[in-house]
Formats: C-alpha cells, sequence, structure tokens
C-alpha cells in the first residue's frame, strides 16, 4: 500500500515542481540567512526561545487545515503584499532589525498564498499566520516599560506565598532573599515575553480544541492572563525553593532549565483545568436553560 501510494504522489510531485521549485529555492536564498542568525542569536537566548516551537506550531496548523483550502483561484493582490514583505527583508537585513526580517518571512508566505490560491485561502489559514507574530520580538524599549512592574507584582506574590508556608523569605524590589541566598527575578523569569509565550500557548489550545461554546471559548481567552501571570509565579516559587534547598548552583544551573519546563507545565495544566471548569460551568447553564424552559412549556 505504501509503495502504491508513493508512486502514485511522484508524478504529482513532477508536475508541481516547475512552478514550485524556483519559489522554494528562491525562498530558501532569502531566508537561510536570517533563520541562522536567528538559531544563533535572538532564539538562542532563554527570552527568544519560544521561537522555533511558535514557527513549528504555526506550520503544523496551516499543515492541519490545507485540505480546507478552497479550489485554487490565485489573486494580484498577492503582489502589494510581496513588494511590501520585500522591503521590509531589505531594510531588516541591511539595518540588522530582527523583527523586520520576521515580519517579512510572514509577509511573504502570506503574498505566496494570495498568489497561488487568493484570499479565500488566507481568511481560511488566518490563525496560523497570525500566531506567527509572536515570534517577533517586541521594541526594548516597550519590554523594558512593561516588563519591570510585573516583575515586582510576580515577586511580591512569590514573597507572600513562601512566607506564608513557613520560609524565610524577604524582598527588596524584584530581589527575593531566601535563607542565605538571594534571587534576581529575571525578564526570562517573569518577563513581558514569557507573558507573551504563555499567551500563545493559550490561544493554541483554544484554536485545537474548537470548543463550539461562545462561553467557554471568551472566558478561556480572558483568563489566559491571570493563568500565565500564575504560572511565572510558581516557575519563580520553585526556582527560590530550589536555591534554598540546594543551592545557588543548582538554581542557576540545570534546575534552572527544568524551572523553565515547570513554567509551560504547570500553565497547560491551568488552562485545562481551567477549561474543565468552565466546561461544568456551562453544563450547569445548559440544564438551568433546560429546567427553565420545561417549566414555562
Amino acid at each position: 500500500m505504501t509503495g502504491l501510494t508513493a508512486s502514485a504522489a511522484l508524478p504529482r510531485i513532477k508536475a508541481l515542481a516547475p512552478e514550485w521549485l524556483p519559489l522554494a529555492i528562491g525562498f530558501l536564498c532569502m531566508y537561510a540567512p536570517t533563520f541562522y542568525g536567528l538559531f544563533h542569536g535572538a532564539w538562542a537566548t532563554e527570552e527568544q526561545a519560544h521561537g522555533p516551537i511558535i514557527l513549528v506550531l504555526s506550520l503544523w496548523l496551516a499543515a492541519r487545515r490545507w485540505k480546507e483550502l478552497p479550489p485554487a483561484a490565485g489573486s494580484a493582490m498577492g503582489w502589494p503584499v510581496f513588494i511590501v514583505s520585500l522591503l521590509l527583508y531589505i531594510l531588516g537585513r541591511s539595518q540588522q532589525i530582527v523583527s523586520f526580517e520576521i515580519l517579512a518571512f510572514i509577509l511573504t508566505l502570506a503574498a505566496l498564498l494570495l498568489l497561488k490560491r487568493g484570499p479565500g485561502a488566507l481568511r481560511t489559514l488566518w490563525f496560523p499566520f497570525f500566531f506567527m507574530l509572536f515570534m517577533v520580538p517586541l521594541p526594548g524599549s516597550v519590554v523594558s516599560a512593561l516588563t519591570m512592574p510585573m516583575k515586582q507584582a510576580v515577586s511580591y506574590v512569590t514573597e507572600h506565598v513562601l512566607y506564608w508556608a513557613g520560609y524565610p523569605i524577604a524582598r527588596t524590589g524584584v530581589i527575593l532573599q531566601i535563607g542565605q541566598y538571594q534571587l534576581l527575578v529575571a525578564d526570562a523569569c517573569a518577563g513581558l515575553q514569557t507573558l507573551l509565550t504563555l499567551e500563545s500557548l493559550g490561544l493554541f489550545y483554544l484554536n485545537v480544541v474548537r470548543h463550539t461554546s461562545a462561553f467557554r471559548n471568551v472566558g478561556l481567552a480572558l483568563l489566559i492572563v491571570p493563568i500565565s501571570f500564575t504560572a511565572n509565579v510558581i516557575r519563580v516559587c520553585v526556582l527560590s525553593l530550589i536555591t534554598y534547598y540546594y543551592g545557588d548552583a543548582a538554581g542557576q544551573g540545570f534546575l534552572h532549565g527544568f524551572a523553565g519546563m515547570v513554567l509551560f507545565i504547570s500553565a497547560l495544566i491551568l488552562i485545562i483545568g481551567v477549561d474543565s471548569l468552565l466546561q461544568w460551568l456551562s453544563g450547569m447553564r445548559q440544564r438551568r436553560a433546560a429546567k427553565t424552559q420545561g417549566a414555562g412549556a
């Protein structure tokens, strides 16, 4: 069966090669240096380590919905989009502005989709393109302005949670003193980029599960922000306890990366838990409405 499938697909691949191979080669020549720089630069840092994950999930979402695309009907609307993407690419590449290069990558994909499959295809795949925007690093001034209040809030809650649990902890700004150790709550632990990463995780979950209940969709979308904040607090608490019990070297070494895994696992568990609660509340509302209608009849 596998051999027959492969042999049947081969003529189709050969038929598509003259049309798509030059585009693929051109695309690769343009963006291979960009992604090489990202993997050895921004994406190698803790703040932007979510970039490759966002890219893979976006492509997976697009492939998942590819069969739903309307029949091919290319549109000239793709040319203005392609020109804008080319200008962004030239500016970003020449001035080393990573955000412009990533935006150019997203717009180039959108332009190719418009040129080959038309606006209907872009409407069908709007979420994967929107999801890719989470790869774009925000300007440093914006990140700095919003990160400090978030770090202070996370530090404040962490201090009170661990103090309530009986640990010797004190706080000065974003510096936590637990036992004999001091911890600086860094941007990667409780900053804006971490919050955005968790936001993207919540939106990805919403898109995959595709609830028909507007109550569950809207409720979960609104609760993603406090869920993300809670996950950040859990991560800082875990790092504080690792440092308290095993020393500063453990807190900054392998177990620091483990605390990053705790962040995403706890966020995912919280999202699923809140979604289950919303499902129960939605079921209660439906049963109550059914009883009201039955009583009225």
